[in-house]
C-alpha cells in the first residue's frame, strides 16, 4: 500500500505566528499555484483515495487533487492540526519561553490552554491510521505538519517523537509504502 503524505502550500501569516486547527489561513498566492501544480502530478495516479484536513489551506489542495484525478474525496477532522488554544495567533514571543518550555518538557500532556495535548492528536491519527491501513488501498493524505509527521511514523513502522521539529516542508509529497493488510 502506497500514502502519499501531502503537506498544505505556504500560507497567509507573518513569520513566527503560532498557528493551528483554529486559524482558517488561506494559502498564499504561490501556495495556490503550488496546489494546482500539485494537483496536476502524476503521482495521484493511483490513489484510489484522497482524505483531507477540513482546513481550507488542505482544501485548496485535496479538492483540486481528487477532482483532477477524478477520486473520492473524503474530508476527516481526525487530520486537523493540532489545536493551539489562545496560543493560536500569537507570536512565539508573546507566548513566552517559560510556556514554550513546559510544553517541550512533557509534549505528551502539556495542553496550551484551551487547546490539545500531543497525546489528544495522536489518538486521532492513530484512529485514522487504523481505518486506512484496514482499507489497504493506496491513498493520499492532505493535512498539517504535526498529523503528518505522527502519521508517517505510524506508516514506517518507527516511534513517534513529540519533541522531533522534523517534517515535511510546505506543498511537499512524501511517499511512503507499508505492507497491505490481508483480506
Amino acid at each position: 500500500m502506497k500514502v502519499l503524505l501531502v503537506r498544505h502550500p505556504q500560507l497567509q501569516i507573518a513569520p513566527g505566528i503560532c498557528y493551528g486547527r483554529r486559524l482558517d489561513i488561506p494559502l498564499t498566492p504561490e501556495g495556490l499555484e503550488t496546489a494546482i501544480r500539485l494537483s496536476a502530478d502524476p503521482i495521484f495516479a493511483d490513489a484510489a483515495h484522497i482524505w483531507s484536513s477540513p482546513a481550507r489551506r488542505c482544501r485548496e489542495v485535496s479538492d483540486r487533487v481528487a477532482a483532477t484525478n477524478a477520486a473520492p474525496l473524503t474530508v476527516d477532522p481526525r487530520l486537523h492540526e493540532l489545536d493551539f488554544g489562545e496560543w493560536e495567533g500569537r507570536s512565539w514571543d508573546e507566548i513566552g519561553k517559560e510556556a514554550l518550555d513546559a510544553w517541550a518538557a512533557a509534549p505528551e500532556t502539556y495542553r496550551p490552554p484551551g487547546g490539545e495535548s500531543a497525546t489528544e492528536l495522536l489518538d486521532r491519527v492513530r484512529s485514522f491510521h487504523a481505518q486506512i491501513v484496514g482499507r489497504g488501498e493506496d491513498c493520499a493524505v492532505v493535512s498539517h505538519g504535526g498529523p503528518l509527521r505522527i502519521l508517517g511514523a505510524m506508516l514506517r513502522g518507527q516511534p513517534i517523537d513529540f519533541a522531533s521539529s522534523t517534517q515535511h516542508a510546505m506543498g511537499t509529497v512524501v511517499a511512503v509504502e507499508t505492507a497491505k493488510v490481508p483480506a
